[in-house]
């Protein structure tokens, strides 16, 4: 009979630190965290823009109009001087049997300020883009700065199917309240100063996936809160108030009696006034 055998079994503390060394030398890798300048939702309290494009081209238009949006905010406000630069989407480090496809996400992504002036909201409906703007930009103004430009001639490298531009300069969630609140924080600048009786103005309203409100009941709750002392006027207007409600939040700005003039702020009928730009599907009020 064969001697018994003097190995003994390891115990649960010997058989962890073999599991370690044995992985000691293995190189970590991770996915490719999501673009840094991507929001999870739009909340109340945010301003930003609003944007269609083509179908199918979310992707490629929501980095267009990042690239578009930088160059022309550093023409109006400067270069950005945020410190703490990051690289979205960059692991630390690489498993040889993946390392060339991370080093294709990675390539051509270039550093972006951790708080950057433009940052884009990951949407679920098709042809509608949303970026949350941060001081020193003010949406009404920037995007009519842009939209003037591009009506006077000036060529714009990007966006080849972005469509319209809505700024949005107050947002809550969309109930009532949320509709007065709003109203009043977009509209006191134009309407309630001593100095701004007798404005002429119009209501555009446009509501996407949400059934809680009516267009009917938006334009009264607006015009009330505009108050005494200004007269409706559709073809003619001094101001012209931009409602914006999508799902759960509700958006208001007030622009200036350019705006059918400049195409409604379209880039692509401002790019083609002969009107053979294609209508994007999510516009309609």
């Amino acid at each position: 009979m064969d001697a018994p055998s003097k190995k003994r079994k390891a115990g649960p503390r010997e058989r962890d630190d073999g599991n370690r060394k044995k992985a000691k030398g293995k190189k970590k890798w991770s996915v490719p965290r999501r673009d840094a300048a991507e929001a999870r939702a739009i909340q109340p309290g945010d301003v930003g823009i609003w944007a269609t494009c083509a179908m199918k081209k979310e992707a490629k238009s929501v980095a267009d109009l990042r690239d578009l949006f930088e160059e022309y905010a550093s023409k109006l406000y400067g270069e950005d001087q945020v410190q703490g630069m990051a690289k979205p989407g960059e692991s630390d480090e690489s498993d040889a049997g993946i390392e060339a496809e991370i080093a294709k996400e990675l390539d051509g992504m270039r550093k972006r300020p951790a708080n950057p002036r433009f940052t884009s909201v990951r949407l679920d409906t098709q042809c509608l883009i949303f970026f949350k703007t941060r001081l020193p930009v003010e949406p009404a103004s920037f995007v009519r700065q842009l939209c003037q430009d591009a009506a006077g001639g000036v060529e714009l490298k990007h966006c080849r199917f972005v469509k319209r531009l809505t700024p949005i300069t107050a947002i809550e969630k969309a109930t009532d309240k949320g509709l007065d609140e709003v109203a009043q924080r977009a509209l006191a600048p134009h309407f309630h100063g001593p100095d701004q009786a007798g404005r002429k103005f119009a209501i555009r309203t446009s509501i996407r996936n949400n059934k809680e409100f009516t267009r009917d009941h938006v334009i009264k709750t607006v015009a009330a809160a505009v108050g005494p002392g200004h007269k409706v006027d559709l073809s003619d207007y001094d101001l012209l108030i931009l409602v914006e409600i999508y799902k759960n939040v509700l958006g208001m700005s007030v622009v200036g009696p350019d705006f059918d003039k400049l195409k409604r702020y379209n880039l692509a009928e401002l790019r083609d006034p002969t009107g053979d730009a294609q209508t994007d599907v999510t516009e309609g009020n």
